[in-house]
């Protein structure tokens, strides 16, 4: 597992081998950022956004963004062992003052209070089993902590029926292997 692109181009990251999480893969990665990068219709900037990384593990999504110049990312992630490899992944690139971390029950968001600006970008890659998850989207649009130009973006197994037609405006669905990507924004 690496760094895609940006500050920390090409530099590895640990990662958990266990089947508790599954790492989202560096092609899939690729191609989100790809989107995020050339979408007209999607027209997000990573460049200085705040970014909410729920589900995180051992935190790609999110480094990956700081290497691509974002402000600051909120990590979510409640597994000890993959908590401790985003420590040292964190660490080892030098950003402890660009991350807050949050242990503990992705419910817990409820009490999430922002330090600076709203969020931008949101990326939620829950276990595939999990449907709690839209639960928090529902939290997220309640408590409105997102930009007026933001993105939502999921990460699926690409069979599941979700619930979203009343949370989300869906704008594109990638489908990679057994997994999908959507693309959406709060309605």
């Amino acid at each position: 597992m690496r760094i895609i692109s940006g500050k920390f181009k090409g530099k590895k990251i640990q990662y958990l081998k266990s089947y508790i999480t599954r790492p989202l893969k560096d092609s899939v990665k690729e191609s989100i950022f790809n989107i995020l990068t050339h979408s007209k219709e999607i027209n997000i900037k990573i460049n200085e956004a705040n970014i909410l990384d729920l589900y995180s593990g051992v935190g790609s999504f999110g480094l990956e963004c700081l290497s691509r110049g974002a402000r600051e990312v909120t990590f979510f992630e409640n597994n000890n062992e993959a908590l401790r490899i985003l420590n040292i992944n964190i660490k080892a690139l030098s950003l402890i003052n660009k991350v807050k971390i949050e242990n503990g029950k992705i419910l817990s968001i409820k009490k999430l209070t922002l330090s600076k600006d709203k969020f931008k970008i949101f990326f939620l890659d829950p276990p595939f089993a999990d449907k709690e998850f839209v639960k928090i989207l529902k939290i997220i649009k309640k408590k409105e902590i997102f930009n007026s130009n933001h993105i939502v973006i999921i990460h699926r197994e690409k069979n599941s029926e979700d619930e979203l037609e009343n949370l989300l405006k869906i704008l594109s669905i990638r489908n990679y292997g057994r997994s999908k990507i959507i693309f959406g924004k709060f309605i």
